[in-house]
């Protein structure tokens, strides 16, 4: 029996921050780099960011979509950051026909790039920009479950030999990152944290026991302190989606000074 392709969700830091050599990233950059060894060279990447949104699930299609510096107020290196990533039209058709023969509607874009979401963990891990790429948007309902239907669209994927990336924050309160901590923030950060855990690696659940408890996220301890609004969360759903099994842990530490997690299928 062939493996399966590795499904990952990973914390993609703050911006560019993680290419800017900041003290607050190291942690992540190093797991970014390492975690590559573990995988198995894809012929391809598929990354669901947080950073796009569209009415109807769209994927990019060009040959060669430009990096958008979806960010402000960074230094200007920020802004020079170079990463030719290809596209892979190929690939992106594959990805529109099975979310369509699924029933969800979907658009192809030959003209979009690639946000900070998919070239600043990819720069990290892949430098070569070497594997063509393309991207998967969220869908602006920001619904838990559709959002696992759309990756159990693309489940068959894992038969490929391609590298799905959902690319987010596992605490994403804006306001939080800006302030001053507290030991009780830390508590509702790590309480929410140990939820998600628990919930993605625990292989006695049974699968619609998982399924529920993502769909239901918003009722874990402190969900919305974490996220009070979900986009960095929903690529996690799609991978759920995707991999429909227990995750394995690969990534438990600080960035930006909260906990974040990152799961392997």
């Amino acid at each position: 029996m062939n493996q399966l392709s590795p499904v990952l969700y990973i914390p993609h830091g703050g911006g560019p921050l993680p290419l800017l050599v900041d003290a607050g990233h190291q942690k992540l950059v190093s797991f970014l780099e390492g975690v590559v060894s573990t995988l198995t060279k894809p012929s391809a990447i598929l990354v669901i960011s947080a950073h796009w949104e569209e009415d109807k699930v769209t994927i990019t299609s060009g040959a060669t979509p430009s990096l958008i510096y979806d960010y402000y107020g960074f230094p200007d290196a920020a802004y020079q950051v170079n990463y030719p990533l290809k596209g892979d039209p190929q690939f992106a058709e594959k990805v529109y026909r099975l979310l369509q023969e699924s029933g969800i509607d979907a658009l192809l874009n030959n003209v979009r790039g690639f946000d900070h979401g998919v070239f600043v963990p990819l720069k990290i891990m892949f430098p070569d920009a070497s594997i063509p790429c393309v991207q998967l948007s969220l869908s602006s309902n920001l619904g838990s479950e559709w959002h696992i239907q759309i990756g159990e669209a693309l489940s068959t994927l894992r038969k490929d030999n391609v590298l799905i990336l959902g690319s987010g924050l596992s605490f994403h309160n804006m306001g939080a990152f800006m302030s001053e901590t507290s030991a009780a923030a830390d508590a509702n950060n790590e309480a929410f944290q140990q939820w998600l855990i628990e919930t993605c690696t625990d292989k006695t659940l049974i699968e619609n026991e998982r399924r529920t408890k993502l769909i239901e996220w918003s009722k874990a301890p402190f969900a919305r302190y974490c996220h009070p609004r979900e986009e960095h969360l929903l690529p996690l759903h799609v991978c759920y989606g995707i991999a429909g099994s227990a995750a394995k842990l690969v990534f438990n530490d600080y960035v930006m000074g909260k906990t974040a997690s990152a799961f392997l299928w």
